[in-house]
């Protein structure tokens, strides 16, 4: 049985990947009243730093912050303090960092956030991009599993860690649940409306098919932020589901 629409109000994550943050407020102003999470990545941070979530928040918006951080245990660990003490709502990190790099991550975030009394960002673990296809790991990155079977592995391990759930194509959503429970989070990228062009996606899904195949939140980019009229696009792939 599908979801009401009702349900996924809250899970359709907007990307703000633009070096303007002009136009970014801009969107965030926009879209609002529809959309309750924008995620800040290395475009938007790297212009503006911390500023740049700052100017998110105070427009009443909640930051998933998309670094995808992925360095030696005590570096993401500091980082993720910094971040937290941000007062985002969500934080990314690369599984392929280790286990060891995300349980310090976690015991970071859980501390941080107490010291500061704020409520701790869900944490999630970095699968495998989604602009990568099955050649591109086997062939250039060396990787002998399907994109499939390493997303689930990688699922795993990052539960095993503590984080909250992964970054990872709906493609895999589905059996990441059924491996790592029904409450264990999966964000979803690479998501393209029926009517927008795919970009330098490789395995893309609509928002209706990423939903109902398990994901928990979807992230959608510049088929909101490239249009005409953003706030159009958004009812448009809300009529959708």
């Amino acid at each position: 049985m599908r979801e009401k629409k009702s349900n996924y109000k809250g899970r359709i994550i907007v990307a703000l990947d633009t070096p303007d943050l002009g136009f970014a407020k801009k969107l965030v102003r926009i879209l609002k009243d529809e959309i309750k999470i924008f995620k800040v990545g290395s475009e938007l941070m790297t212009a503006h730093g911390p500023r740049a979530v700052r100017t998110v928040l105070e427009l009443g918006a909640e930051v998933f912050l998309d670094l995808k951080f992925h360095d030696i245990p005590n570096t993401v660990a500091q980082a993720t303090r910094a971040a937290v003490r941000l007062g985002i709502c969500m934080l990314n990190l690369h599984v392929a960092g280790g286990l060891q790099m995300m349980q310090e991550a976690c015991i970071a975030s859980a501390d941080e956030a107490r010291r500061n009394n704020l409520k701790p960002p869900k944490l999630l673990g970095v699968t495998l991009l989604t602009s990568l296809s099955d050649e591109e790991v086997h062939e250039e990155i060396g990787l002998p599993k399907s994109i499939n079977r390493i997303a689930v592995q990688y699922a795993q391990l990052a539960q095993k860690a503590g984080l909250d759930g992964v970054v990872s194509s709906a493609l895999e959503a589905r059996k990441i649940k059924t491996q790592c429970g029904p409450n264990f989070l999966v964000v979803s990228p690479g998501i393209r409306p029926e009517w927008a062009g795919r970009d330098d996606q490789r395995r893309v899904l609509s928002p209706r098919e990423a939903f109902e195949l398990g994901a928990s939140y979807i992230v959608i980019g510049r088929p909101i932020t490239e249009a005409d009229d953003p706030g159009k696009a958004i009812r448009q792939i809300s009529r959708s589901l």
